[in-house]
């Protein structure tokens, strides 16, 4: 039997709709003048000063036009008035209610729902938890909830916020919190190091003085890293997309990298060559989905430092052609090739969503780079350039629809 200690029912008032993450993204993405939402949001805000969810909105284009203070300070607004808002529907009658326990962190911090839903029957309404903050009672009523936070230093009070709150909660919830904190990617390191056929550079997290002691000759490199020897990675904790990654060739080029990223906090690990054919770096994303793998995308690179942004995949007709073959037969050769590492990583991690970044190495094995629940996962690529995607993309946003109905299912046998 669930525990029935935290009350659900009717919301006091209307759930304000908003516009969204993935409508204001799509519109972003597709060259929509952000300027001219954020003057129509603001004249909203200005005739109706309560109205949280264009302030919420006006958070995410600030994001999007490139300025992350303004967007964290309007959030902030945003969630001192109102924790509760619903996504734009997709269906005028809504089969399923989902609740979203989300973190107020930036708009790549939590699961992209709006994304995973979009053309489905699904109501999805989110819940912001903010740490000290009462739920609000009663709690809309809900088919089942999903911890959508991703994990990140500055959440951490949050996750265990979410860790506490969850075990009472009145339906089914899918991403256990207490499993988020696994995907840091030092503790990611130990959870998958000694899983067969799976390649993970041991990681480390070092102080700034520490990496500067390790500059000047006052630490060896293997007294902080046992497997490796020059070059090396760094990147700052808590960096995404590449923000102050680089490879470091020898001790005097860490002062150098030093001196171009002020962050008290780095991420240590040995570099792998992974490059294959034609010397290039194939880099994939797989999304695991209640414990079957999908593949998201293939970023193809002359760099060893690859993301699907940088590896100018729309201009190369020959890496979209290789894609696109890694999607249509991902079942039966790269998930084949890796199914017990697949299934014994997510045996490991124990969560309903989550995703992965991989490459193999030069003898066949899987190397893993990170771990993580909020990785970007959409459809805006447009699909005269990318056909193949179209069908990808459904069969995974497909499968994240279908476990919600069937856990939801699940759930409502085991509280009867």
């Amino acid at each position: 039997m669930l525990k029935r200690t935290l009350p659900i029912g009717a919301t006091t008032g209307k759930i304000a709709t908003r516009i969204g993450v993935a409508a204001l993204t799509r519109l972003a993405f597709n060259g929509a003048d952000l300027g001219a939402i954020w003057n129509d949001l603001l004249a909203s805000v200005q005739g109706e000063p309560g109205n949280a969810a264009a302030v919420m909105d006006m958070s995410v284009v600030a994001q999007l036009m490139g300025n992350p203070k303004a967007g964290s300070e309007l959030q902030d607004g945003a969630l001192a008035i109102e924790r509760l808002y619903r996504s734009p529907p997709t269906s005028e009658h809504p089969r399923l209610r989902l609740l979203v326990l989300a973190g107020a962190t930036d708009i790549g911090g939590n699961i992209p729902v709006e994304f995973l839903t979009a053309n489905s029957d699904i109501d999805v309404v989110t819940l912001y938890i903010v740490p000290g903050a009462p739920l609000p009672a009663p709690l809309p009523d809900h088919d089942i909830a999903l911890v959508a936070l991703g994990n990140s230093d500055h959440m951490i009070e949050t996750l265990e916020e979410m860790e506490d709150i969850v075990p009472a909660w009145p339906r089914q919830v899918l991403n256990d919190p207490s499993r988020i904190f696994s995907l840091e990617r030092d503790r990611f390191y130990t959870a998958m190091q000694d899983i067969p056929g799976v390649v993970i550079p041991k990681t480390v997290r070092i102080s700034r003085p520490t990496l500067e002691g390790l500059a000047r000759g006052h630490h060896a490199l293997k007294t902080l890293l046992s497997d490796a020897e020059f070059p090396i990675i760094v990147r700052p904790v808590n960096s995404h997309a590449g923000h102050g990654l680089e490879k470091v060739d020898d001790a005097s080029g860490i002062e150098t990298y030093l001196a171009q990223n002020p962050e008290q906090e780095f991420f240590i690990s040995r570099f792998v060559d992974y490059s294959s054919e034609g010397d290039l770096f194939r880099k994939y994303r797989v999304v695991f989905i209640d414990g079957r793998a999908f593949a998201c995308h293939m970023a193809i690179a002359q760099e060893w430092k690859v993301w699907y942004l940088n590896a100018d995949m729309g201009a190369n007709p020959g890496k979209r052609a290789e894609e696109a073959l890694f999607m249509q037969t991902f079942d039966e050769t790269f998930a084949l090739r890796h199914d017990a590492a697949f299934k014994e990583i997510t045996a490991r991690i124990g969560l309903d969503y989550f995703g992965i970044d991989c490459a193999e190495t030069k003898d066949g094995k899987l190397l893993l780079f990170e771990g993580e629940t909020a990785m970007i996962v959409h459809d805006m690529d447009p699909a005269e350039i990318y056909p193949y995607k179209v069908p990808q993309m459904r069969k995974l946003f497909s499968a994240f629809v279908d476990m919600l109905y069937r856990r939801a299912k699940a759930g409502q046998a085991e509280a009867a």
